[in-house]
């Protein structure tokens, strides 16, 4: 096969790398340099005997992704204040791991939203490997052992306990699209009006608020701030210092926040809801995080 050939075959699968990458990694950057990786990594080895190219791609790059968690992991426990994900804003194809129907939409969704990617941080990374590809992915247990390097019962075992922790600590939320549209919009009513009072009716009274400033914004809590009255105070005290525009837009699939000053996207904002109230926000102002958001 040609190199010319080869490239026009990798690119049939790059959304669906693109996607398990970001899944792993937590941002585009990352992700695209495995997949980048992973082309390199195909053009070595397009003349072998690759049965099953989609199959083949999907290990690969799960392995490069594996290796950069690994070394990734003690610079993300240095991180100044909290770590969040790099936010996807608008319509990102490689976020559909396979064609899907409409039963599969909310697994899809939950599965990149900001508040799940956040809860894999705290997997170790061959738990993190083994939960996405078995759960999200549906890889065989035969292939995972290839991937993670270890025996299939030992893969069970690291899926098991993924599970479990997952389970234990996934965010509440209610696969209602237009519940959750309904509390972006009270939440920003609320925020323009800058009343506390009715900026917690919108709340739940246990809802955390992660922020990340990257060590490089002023203000920014360094650690998840709880509880309705603490966050409707936080934010609107925050919002009063800073004058920025917020516009609606799609962050990892659900609705969420933008906002520009004159300068450019200076944050963005994402939701949990659950029963018609807002249960988690992360909020990226991180810059290095914002630049592949397009401003209004």
């Amino acid at each position: 096969m040609t190199a010319a050939a080869s490239a026009v075959e990798f690119e049939r699968h790059r959304d669906h790398l693109t996607a398990v990458a970001y899944r792993m990694l937590g941002t585009l950057q990352d992700a695209e340099d495995a997949v980048q990786e992973t082309y390199l990594r195909y053009l070595r080895a397009a003349d072998s005997d690759i049965r099953d190219l989609r199959a083949w791609l999907t290990t690969t790059v799960a392995r490069v992704c594996l290796d950069e968690l690994r070394s990734a992991r003690a610079r993300r426990e240095s991180y100044v204040g909290q770590w969040l994900p790099e936010p996807i804003v608008g319509v990102f194809q490689g976020l559909s791991p396979a064609p899907m129907g409409p039963e599969d939409r909310v697994t899809l969704d939950e599965s990149v939203s900001m508040a799940m990617l956040v809860l894999l941080e705290s997997l170790t990374p061959a738990e993190r490997t083994a939960f996405i590809l078995r759960d999200i992915l549906g890889l065989p247990y035969e292939e995972l052992s290839e991937v993670v390097g270890r025996s299939q019962a030992a893969c069970r075992q690291l899926v098991t306990r993924a599970r479990a922790h997952v389970r234990e600590h996934a965010p509440r939320f209610t696969p209602d699209l237009a519940q959750h549209t309904e509390a972006v919009q009270a939440f920003l009513a609320a925020c323009s009006r800058g009343s506390v009072d009715e900026l917690v009716r919108v709340l739940d009274p246990d809802i955390i608020l992660r922020s990340d400033g990257g060590g490089v914004i002023p203000g920014v809590a360094r650690r998840p701030v709880v509880g309705a009255d603490h966050v409707a105070r936080l934010l609107l005290g925050v919002a009063a210092r800073r004058a920025a525009r917020s516009r609606a837009g799609a962050v990892n699939g659900s609705p969420g926040l933008v906002f520009e000053d004159d300068k450019g996207v200076v944050g963005v904002m994402a939701f949990t809801v659950a029963g018609g109230l807002i249960t988690e926000i992360d909020f990226v102002v991180n810059p290095d995080k914002l630049r592949r958001v397009e401003p209004a």
